[in-house]
């Protein structure tokens, strides 16, 4: 009797490639494109990649640059100050008034009509160098006459919120990405070869695996995060941030890629290139590691989501990144009491953007998980 072979991503990828003339790349993208959220995911994804990018030129404002404290933020507008139509979009620039407010004691702010912003596209503002490299005045949206327009408002020491989170973006995906690369390497590295090699290896492999996952994180990372001098450089302590979310995050990663290697050493194929004289080596990079590729792309896409909240948490607490650096976390520090929330709510403008990047990988993870595996 003829042994059934089990189909596995690989095979069904040669299959395809004989009855269809398609990869299986070709394959999972046409899935893809089938799934309406897995495609808003992937276009909010690439969206948040170009904003990375180009942080400086979506920018309306300068970042650092101070305004006038707690600014509410500027509509835009259609109507001059007689409310009549007007084909230009404009803002009212916010001024100080005489007046005094009766709960704060701060001076009551409005708009100031006489002195109309008038908005455009692809306008001159603030000085930057685009990449870092090449200099340059152009923003995608501001003011015409090149003053700042605070959309979002502006925070205590008169910063625009939406240049800073724009910019905050970088960090807090650049500190997402680092720790997910660097678990999903570990993780599968040493998921495929635990599951692999089995024995006495395996064993205390999967304890220290255990070990790991008993951790109380949260209390663990603020210990840790809590030893580095308030003076240490701002790089240091990003990278032992980083280097703490990375010890810590691993070992799931690693438990599921073993799962799938006790399944996939088993398989026909597998055990025929050990029959051959194949060395481990080649098995696991040229045999298990094609296989398992498509269980840790959806991994990697879900595991995102959860260190940017992690991050964002960390940030509001304190134990993320310092200034100079902007990240949504620390930018949602002055939002620790419910009177500031009260008075300035649109400080919490950056629960916004990381809501907005939460869905964009979840979404993605999700279409990517039923193009990959659609039984």
């Amino acid at each position: 009797m003829i042994a059934e072979i089990r189909s596995t991503p690989a095979a069904d990828a040669a299959a395809a490639r004989d009855q269809h003339g398609e990869s299986y790349s070709a394959l999972v993208w046409r899935r893809l494109k089938r799934s309406f959220t897995g495609m808003l995911g992937l276009a909010l994804v690439c969206l948040l990649a170009l904003i990375v990018l180009f942080a400086e030129f979506f920018s309306p404002a300068d970042p650092k640059a101070t305004d006038i404290a707690f600014t509410p933020p500027q509509a835009i507008r259609f109507t001059d100050k007689d409310g009549n139509f007007a084909f230009t979009p404009r803002a009212y620039p916010i001024r100080e008034t005489a007046e005094l407010d009766p709960v704060t004691f701060q001076p009551v702010v409005g708009p100031d009509y006489d002195n109309p912003q008038y908005l455009g596209f692809f306008v001159k503002g603030a000085p930057y160098r685009l990449l870092g490299l090449i200099p340059a005045e152009r923003h995608f949206f501001g003011a015409v006459d090149g003053s700042a327009v605070h959309l979002l408002g502006t925070d205590k020491f008169g910063r625009d919120v939406l240049s800073r989170a724009l910019h905050g973006s970088r960090i807090s995906l650049m500190i997402a990405l680092v720790v997910v690369f660097v678990v999903t390497v570990v993780g599968t590295t040493v998921g495929m070869m635990s599951g692999y090699f089995g024995g006495r290896f395996d064993a205390w492999t999967q304890r220290f695996v255990e070990l790991v996952l008993a951790f109380p994180q949260l209390p663990l990372y603020l210990a840790l995060t809590s030893l580095i001098p308030v003076t240490a450089p701002t790089n240091v302590f990003l990278a032992f941030v980083i280097i703490v979310m990375s010890a810590l995050g691993w070992a799931q990663m690693s438990r599921e890629v073993r799962g799938k290697t006790l399944a996939l050493a088993r398989i026909d194929y597998v055990r025929a290139a050990m029959a051959v004289g194949a060395t481990d080596r080649r098995i696991l990079l040229q045999h298990i590691l094609p296989n398992v590729m498509s269980h840790v792309i959806v991994a990697v896409t879900l595991a995102i989501p959860s260190v940017v909240l992690l991050e964002s948490f960390l940030g509001f607490l304190g134990f993320a990144v310092k200034p100079p650096l902007i990240s949504w976390g620390l930018m949602l520090q002055d939002t620790a009491n419910y009177s500031v929330i009260g008075s300035y709510p649109w400080l919490l403008a950056p629960v916004g953007f990381v809501l907005v990047t939460v869905f964009a990988f979840n979404a993605l993870g999700d279409g990517l998980r039923d193009a990959i595996d659609p039984y």
